[in-house]
């Protein structure tokens, strides 16, 4: 440990902070304690609070995080007088012989997390609670930027130690003095998986750029696909001239947009499955086709019209008729299936690049398909390289792959969707081959259960739908009761990181993106008039659009 960091985490470091309070007692729950403060500002809901306590098996005294959970008001001015909009508050304190700012007694419970092990980079169980009369102060916002990452950041690390790449996702939320850095590590992220949740406008996919820009800087240089169904990711490109992402020695990121008119996958890469959903044939056709992908199994690959063929092949008495109106309907007819393969992953994946498919033009099948082709050839590929050279992959990709989905719920869904297989196997088997998924959504309660469950970091911001909390209770097991319950309360850009990438789950405020964003809502308003000036033939009297992010995510907020 860096003599700097051994001071960073020394107990007398305390006496530098505001005591906050005094500890009461042992709290009912296990591992709580509750402890009195007048100063009701200083101790948030999700704050943490700092104790200094000899445990067994140290030397020194440990710095010991609690997490305050829950207020109560002690003790106050008499609700009667106060209740009385007429009545000065500052009449009452004078009267009853106190003043109106120092009157009010708060007992406020709190959960131990533990200490921090710098050998294990995480915390430990001191297994007893502080003493009554136990003073609390403030915990220390240099210690919390070391303890809390899964990893220590760069900037506490030894010179001859390896850069870990972290994300550096904004502050914490509770400090309004002071700029505490959360920092996340990207590894964790991008092995773990992750999900973004958010209700409509709370900033989900502002967060999610906020992490590619992180993922896509001098420092990590990572292999990002973007799965965007409604183009919000197209700025993204401005990093490759923003001064924020350039290499002393050269590098610059490289963004690939491809449209949807640009997007097609290769009939041979399609299984029995994907034309079972795109024909939806009866179980008649299903043996015909069957039939025909058995002739065609070892092309590497072959034409709408070489199927055609083979269905006729097989079944020349008409029993394939059928078949081939669905496959001329459905395929043929489609600019999005294909012969040949015109989405090579040596050009969509490579360090320092991130790859966007803005899918609005696709129906929410054929973006289901292609996500699944995409996903199973960057598996089979990454197999290659970590485990071997199986025959049947072309292409191994020699460097981890990160993926994320924006509207997760149209391709991971609570129900059908081709995707929702190869999607359960990277994040239950991803990690041994460095292929991650990011999931973003909504609409939590309507991703497959399991799906999200394997997500291990999670990012949740405002979300007041009931069966969407309770989806993210159930797949969200460390984050505590009481720091769920502040779900409803965050506003825009406020959020609660949990998980794999954090050693405990930490309130934060997003910080302020380097690219613009691309994602705000309509103005209805102003679009309303213009189309109505348009029917009149008159000039337009309309104002410019608001935008729904200005004065949210400000450049107070830059890091």
């Amino acid at each position: 440990m860096r003599s700097d960091d051994a001071a960073i985490l020394a107990a007398d470091r305390l006496s530098d902070e505001p005591v906050v309070g005094t500890v009461v007692e042992p709290d009912d729950d296990v591992g709580g304690f509750v402890f009195a403060t007048r100063d009701e500002q200083a101790v948030s809901t999700g704050e943490f609070v700092a104790y200094s306590q000899c445990v067994v098996g140290s030397e020194d005294d440990e710095i010991i995080l609690a997490r305050v959970n829950n207020r109560e008001r002690e003790s106050g001015l008499p609700t009667s007088f106060m209740a009385d909009p007429t009545v000065d508050a500052d009449q009452i304190a004078t009267t009853l012989g106190a003043e109106a700012d120092g009157c009010e007694l708060y007992r406020i419970t709190a959960s131990v997390i533990g200490y921090y092990d710098p050998e294990f980079e995480s915390f430990r169980n001191p297994r007893q609670l502080p003493s009554s009369g136990t003073r609390l102060y403030r915990a220390p916002g240099e210690m919390l930027e070391v303890v809390i990452p899964k990893i220590k950041p760069p900037s506490h690390r030894d010179n001859d130690e390896p850069d870990p790449g972290m994300a550096q996702m904004g502050r914490l939320l509770n400090r309004t003095d002071e700029r505490v850095s959360v920092e996340l590590p990207v590894n964790e992220i991008a092995a773990t998986h992750l999900a973004i949740l958010a209700s409509t406008g709370s900033g989900k996919s502002y967060t999610a750029s906020v992490l590619l820009e992180e993922m896509l800087k001098p420092d990590t240089r990572a292999s990002v696909l973007v799965f965007d169904p409604h183009g919000e990711y197209e700025s993204l490109d401005q990093m490759c001239d923003h001064e924020a992402f350039q290499g002393a020695d050269g590098y610059s990121p490289a963004v690939e947009l491809r449209r949807s008119d640009q997007l097609s996958v290769k009939l041979a890469d399609l299984t029995f499955d994907d034309f079972y959903s795109i024909l939806e044939p009866t179980q008649r056709m299903s043996s015909v086709l069957n039939d025909a992908l058995d002739d065609l199994q070892d092309e590497e690959s072959f034409t709408a019209s070489q199927l055609l063929k083979a269905c006729h092949s097989n079944h020349p008495d008409g029993q394939a008729n059928g078949l081939k109106w669905r496959i001329n309907r459905h395929i043929v007819q489609s600019d999005f299936f294909d012969g040949y393969d015109r989405l090579d992953l040596d050009d969509l994946v490579n360090p320092g690049q991130v790859t966007v498919f803005q899918m609005g033009g696709l129906t929410r099948r054929d973006q289901q398909v292609m996500a699944a082709v995409l996903l199973r050839k960057l598996y089979a590929s990454r197999e290659a390289a970590v485990v071997g050279n199986p025959e049947d992959v072309r292409s191994e990709i020699k460097h981890p792959v990160f993926t994320l989905f924006e509207e997760a719920h149209r391709f991971a869904p609570d129900g059908d969707s081709q995707a929702l297989p190869i999607i359960r196997q990277v994040n239950s088997e991803g990690r041994k081959f460095g292929l991650g998924t990011g999931l973003i959504s909504q609409r939590p309660s309507k991703i497959d259960e399991t799906v999200l469950s394997q997500c291990g970091t999670q990012i949740t911001m405002n979300i007041t739908n009931p069966n969407d909390q309770q989806a993210i209770r159930d797949s969200i097991e460390n984050a505590g009761e009481a720091v769920l319950e502040e779900l409803p309360g965050l506003t825009k850009g406020q959020a609660i990181i949990s998980g794999d990438a954090v050693n405990t789950p930490v309130l934060s405020k997003i910080r302020n993106r380097h690219t613009d964003h691309k994602a705000d809502s309509l103005s209805a308003d102003q679009l309303w008039r213009e189309a109505y000036d348009d029917a009149k033939g008159a000039p337009s009297t309309s104002k410019p659009a608001r935008s729904d992010e200005s004065g949210v995510f400000d450049g107070e907020e830059e890091i």
